[in-house]
């Protein structure tokens, strides 16, 4: 039977700590761009290789895409937003391979018996993308103090007039919310498309999920870049001199 979860699956514990589906395909996703970051590391040379010239031409053509939003200093926020990019669409991509969601096993839970999937999208967990949020925003105060000091609180704290004070304290309010909106977007719409071709393939399981399939990969990309934009857009704007 269909079976959809809103929350992640427990699939063993270790140490009394529980390791969910989720997370253990988000621990997939580490290894893999560890592997392959070892793996691009071992085969640098002067005269590059095929394999060489794609990741360059990758690498470079993202650092370019954020070199039009942060400017001068691409150089010093590329490290954090280029890796949140090739994290989340690595991790939302990963998700619409066959086998996830349809491979797991059988376990009781209130007397019924429930299928429980081993891979789920790690983005489709709130914990995850909540986490990636909070990295996000934290991130974004940490350069804003760095780069202002003690100047960057006048954005939150401005006692000149009631409006600026106002409009400080709204800022306030804009920082915490920027937490709930990169987490729930994420979540949102790759979650909604987890349950959508699940759906699908339940109902139509031979040939209609194929376009849907295709839509995910074009939402997957999306949600990538519209995360690390806005991460990359929210640094420039916490940099800037004049508010």
């Amino acid at each position: 039977m269909l079976h959809i979860s809103l929350t992640a699956e427990k699939i063993a514990e270790i140490g009394g700590f529980p390791i969910t589906n989720s997370l253990f395909t988000t621990w997939l996703v580490m290894g893999v761009l560890i592997t392959l970051v070892f793996l691009t590391r071992s085969r640098l040379a002067l005269v590059p290789s095929r394999f060489q010239v794609v990741m360059e031409g990758l690498v470079g053509g993202l650092y370019n895409l954020f070199e039009s939003v942060t400017g001068e200093r691409t150089k010093l926020y590329f490290p954090l937003v280029g890796t949140l990019f090739i994290f989340i669409i690595f991790t939302n991509w990963i998700g619409l391979l066959p086998g996830f969601g349809t491979i797991g096993f059988k376990m009781v839970q209130g007397g019924k018996e429930i299928f429980t999937p081993i891979f789920r999208s790690g983005n489709a967990d709130l914990n995850t993308t909540f986490a990636l949020a909070l990295i996000s925003v934290l991130t974004i105060q940490f350069f804003g103090i760095k780069t202002l000091g003690l100047t960057y609180f006048k954005r939150f704290l401005n006692l000149k007039s009631p409006v600026y004070f106002f409009v400080g304290i709204l800022d306030i309010v804009s920082e915490f919310s920027k937490i709930i909106s990169f987490a729930f977007r994420l979540f949102g719409n790759i979650f909604a498309g987890e349950v959508l071709l699940a759906v699908i393939a339940f109902l139509m399981p031979v040939i209609a999920p194929i376009p849907f399939l295709g839509l995910e990969v074009f939402v997957g990309f999306i949600q990538a870049l519209v995360f690390s934009m806005l991460t990359a857009a929210f640094l420039s704007a916490a940099t800037a001199s004049g508010h």
